[in-house]
């Protein structure tokens, strides 16, 4: 394989929506992701009211990568081969010691081997992988503060709680039914929570199709809730830009389940059709589905027998491991993190950040933004391994930067900052035989050059 990654050579290239091609003002959205769902456990399950108040310093709690392990109410952060580098049991942080004690004198997190090679999900445990699923740390955490406040033992049936609130919110009838508290709000003032395209990523998508590239959109949003962000973000003719939009996909079943068990669907006014597709014939907009059958549709759009895609997505669970692992598609990785750590300063797009005066408009001042690195949990990408007594400290790779090296292509911290590139750029790509540095665009984190000089 190539040491060098090149749009040009890609025959389709497929975007994920959410956090990938539209961004989000991210602390508005969590703000009101955490208020819808902790609104929900207030209202309906009589959990405490002292849910809903929050202070910005609170804020740094949120931080993505985590598992929370649903048998003790513990969160982790773990580092490439399963160890605990950090924990808390709800907020508060465990000590060294309290963290052997829990997972033994290698800090062995049981589970880890069953995320590792699966990245699903779990009765026993849950991985916060996305902005979507980010202000659920928190709120995770705050409900086992308040279980031990109330003198009552943590179990998962607080779990089964959580899990309606968020069925309550955003399944796929609450866009069109005004049902919860996200929607209804996106709706009534998206400008508040979704940031338009810069001009560059517009032209950047019209001269991949000129150029004669098949472009797909598949993102697990229903079909209402994608065309009021596309058509915020992109334009109103946002469709255009594409030969194929999927959206509900279900994702990572769109790429790991079998054709059967996931036909695509036509849709009339926004409603799935009943009957399943037998296979995909045409270009067009569908629902559900899988890739066996888009790929058969590729090749024939292609004329090639192995059509050659590459996918953009920020979701390790739903985008970068199955695409790569089921479809073996070229993956880009998404990643906001790298911005906090020196990646912005580096970007050439021409997307300027926001002026202070607008960002003040709605965000408070002193709350962190959920990609910013967190005091309490430290760097995404890098963290340290304490002894016992805290005398010793051993840089660590964190699961999160070793997912990230093992199944993306590459990593960028937004598409504005390719979207200037000429489309034959060549990016050098993650490779095992190149230091981990290597696969990040405009530039690698800042923890993590400390930590290839520190091994170099």
């Amino acid at each position: 394989m190539s040491e060098y990654f090149s749009l040009s050579d890609c025959d389709v290239i497929g975007f994920d929506l959410d956090h990938t091609l539209c961004r989000y003002h991210l602390k508005e959205t969590s703000r009101l992701i955490y208020e819808s769902v902790a609104r929900y456990l207030v209202e309906h399950k009589g959990y405490d009211k002292d849910l809903l108040t929050l202070s910005p310093a609170t804020w740094d709690f949120c931080f993505k990568g985590l598992v929370v392990d649903l048998e003790d109410g513990n969160l982790v952060k773990l580092a490439e081969d399963g160890t605990v580098l950090r924990a808390t049991h709800g907020t508060h942080n465990l000590s060294t010691e309290e963290i052997m004690k829990h997972y033994g004198p290698k800090r062995e997190w049981k589970h880890f081997n069953s995320l590792n090679t699966s990245y699903t999900r779990s009765a026993k445990y849950y991985f916060y992988d996305n902005y979507f699923d980010l202000p659920g740390v928190l709120l995770c955490a705050r409900v086992v503060d308040m279980l031990h406040k109330r003198g009552h033992e943590v179990t998962s049936d607080f779990w089964k709680d959580m899990l309606a609130a968020i069925d309550h919110n955003y399944n796929t009838s609450a866009f069109r039914e005004d049902a919860g508290t996200y929607f209804p709000s996106v709706k009534r003032n998206p400008g508040r929570y979704l940031q338009p395209c810069s001009e560059s990523v517009k032209t950047w998508l019209r001269s991949m199709k000129n150029a004669g590239k098949v472009l797909l959109l598949i993102t697990s949003s229903h079909s209402d809730y994608c065309r009021l962000v596309c058509e915020h973000v992109l334009g109103k003719d946002f469709e255009e830009m594409f030969d194929i939009i999927i959206t509900n996909a279900l994702k990572p079943g769109f790429f790991s389940l079998v054709p059967h068990q996931r036909p695509f669907r036509t849709l009339v006014n926004d409603v799935e059709d009943s009957e399943g597709l037998p296979c995909l014939e045409k270009p067009g907009w569908y629902s559900q589905g899988n890739w066996p059958h888009l790929h058969e549709l590729l090749k024939s759009m292609t004329g090639k027998p192995e059509p050659k895609v590459v996918y953009f997505g920020d979701s390790m669970r739903s985008d970068m491991f199955p695409a790569s692992s089921y479809a073996k598609w070229e993956t880009v990785m998404i990643v906001e993190e790298a911005e906090g750590e020196g990646a912005a300063a580096a970007r050439s797009a021409e997307a300027p950040a926001e002026p202070q005066e607008k960002k003040g408009k709605y965000e408070d001042q002193g709350m962190k933004t959920p990609s910013a690195t967190s005091e309490q949990w430290g760097s995404y990408f890098v963290d340290v391994q304490r002894s016992p007594g805290g005398e010793e400290e051993c840089p660590r790779l964190t699961w999160c930067c070793h997912s990230i090296h093992t199944y993306s292509t590459m990593a960028i911290p937004s598409v504005e900052a390719i979207a200037d590139l000429p489309l034959d750029y060549k990016f050098p790509r993650f490779s095992p035989d190149k230091p981990r540095t290597t696969g990040y665009y405009p530039r690698p984190p800042d923890s993590l050059l400390k930590w290839d000089q520190s091994h170099s």
